[in-house]
């Protein structure tokens, strides 16, 4: 699924890694450990497209839906719940075609975004961002509190439920348990062991690193 062949990545004059030779398989859970500075985020960057190898190849399979946790949250009116919902891209895309469809009052278009909305759970939808983030310590009455009124560590728990949300084939996560009590890496570490997508986590924390991935880097 992720292919690195002889991959050598430099960020200016610093050369991060090199020959890096893994295959990591549809569905593994993958621990990327190393030293401060070693290039586990520019590792992530390389997979996301932001960086390009400097020597070697890297691919992965065409249209994969990958989800990470954005590190910066703007000062939004929005509702925390809505905010978190974004994070389901497809919903997003569904939603803006159907107001579309309507206002050309296009039927045959609009059976079939309403099928696939039913297929996707969109009535579900907002329920399942509740939940996500009642598990990362937020109150239901928190819901519809505008994002910008969140501290910075709530916001960042922000982020990562709406990552959570995306219905992804490849999740990337950076230090996860940052900004987290510990009801909430329970909670995080057992939702992540139910991931049927392909996992690459970065951790120094070695106790969630065993409890969720299979292998490690």
């Amino acid at each position: 699924m992720l292919n690195f062949t002889d991959v050598s990545l430099r960020r200016g004059p610093r050369l991060l890694f090199e020959q890096v030779n893994m295959i990591i398989h549809q569905g593994r859970r993958v621990g990327i450990t190393g030293a401060n500075g070693s290039g586990k985020s520019s590792l992530f960057a390389l997979i996301r497209g932001e960086l390009h190898t400097d020597v070697g190849e890297f691919s992965m399979p065409a249209g994969l839906v990958v989800a990470h946790v954005a590190q910066e949250t703007p000062a939004l009116d929005r509702a925390a719940v809505d905010y978190v919902m974004d994070g389901d891209r497809e919903l997003r895309r569904i939603e803006a075609d159907l107001a579309r469809a309507e206002a050309d009052d296009d039927g045959h278009r609009l059976a079939q975004l309403h099928d696939r909305f039913d297929t996707i759970d969109g009535y579900g939808a907002r329920a399942r961002a509740a939940r996500l983030m009642q598990g990362l310590g937020f109150a239901t009455e928190q819901e519809n509190t505008p994002v910008r009124d969140f501290s910075g560590g709530w916001r960042m728990r922000l982020n990562l439920a709406q990552a959570l949300m995306c219905r992804s084939d490849l999740l990337l996560l950076d230090e996860p348990t940052n900004h987290l009590d510990l009801d909430a890496v329970i909670w995080l570490q057992d939702w992540l062991c139910g991931y049927p997508g392909t996992l690459l986590l970065i951790s120094h924390d070695r106790d969630f690193l065993d409890t969720v991935v299979d292998q490690v880097a």
